[in-house]
């Protein structure tokens, strides 16, 4: 099998692991590095890049543990659905805030290519964390939008779409129940004429 069969079968088995199936030990610096330097190979305009990947682990895990809960409370959950959202938080080996950029103004790049600059890069980010042997899942949700959340991952203009779990796997995924094939997918453009 050629190098570039065996990245492909890599890449086509991977599944999002959620992060209750994940365990020590989350990836190394080094390794964090190669997972960004894959999500900036994403497709992107010049050195615009509309995303931010924020690190959460050590301390940082009991501060976001605490916006979680203070969140739950205000959504009504109670205490025992605030602790069960700090358990959430403080699960995954690491977590990365995903964090958008995006300039609804720029003169060369509209906004809906930056948001796929921003797609493009959490997809090579997951790929790359699979390649090295770890799982994760691209999380989001209610929390998103809460308020006191997003003040504390997010800059003026910025938004935060969300946070990616990363550990490793303490099983193998076994992966959706079912996925789209490329038939469903793949389709042939007609030139744009449509016919009763």
């Amino acid at each position: 099998m050629t190098p570039e069969h065996i990245a492909l079968q890599a890449l086509l088995g991977r599944y999002s692991v959620g992060p209750r199936h994940l365990v020590e030990p989350g990836p190394s610096d080094e390794q964090l590095a190669l997972m960004t330097q894959a999500a900036l190979r994403a497709p992107d305009h010049a050195e615009l890049v509309p995303y931010r990947f924020k690190l959460v682990r050590g301390a940082a895990k009991e501060g976001m543990a605490a916006l979680f809960a203070d969140a739950a409370r205000a959504a009504g959950k109670g205490e025992e659905g605030a602790a069960l959202d700090a358990e959430r938080a403080l699960r995954p080996p690491l977590t990365v805030a995903v964090v958008a950029r995006i300039d609804a103004g720029h003169p060369q790049v509209p906004a809906h290519e930056q948001w796929a600059a921003v797609g493009g890069a959490i997809s090579n980010f997951l790929t790359a964390a699979h390649l090295l042997g770890f799982g994760g899942k691209m999380l989001s949700g209610a929390k998103v939008r809460n308020p006191a959340i997003a003040a504390a991952f997010c800059e003026p203009g910025e938004t935060l779409l969300g946070w990616i779990a990363l550990g490793t796997p303490a099983r193998r995924p076994a992966g959706p129940a079912r996925k789209p094939g490329p038939a469903e997918v793949l389709v042939a453009w007609t030139g744009g004429a449509r016919h009763g």
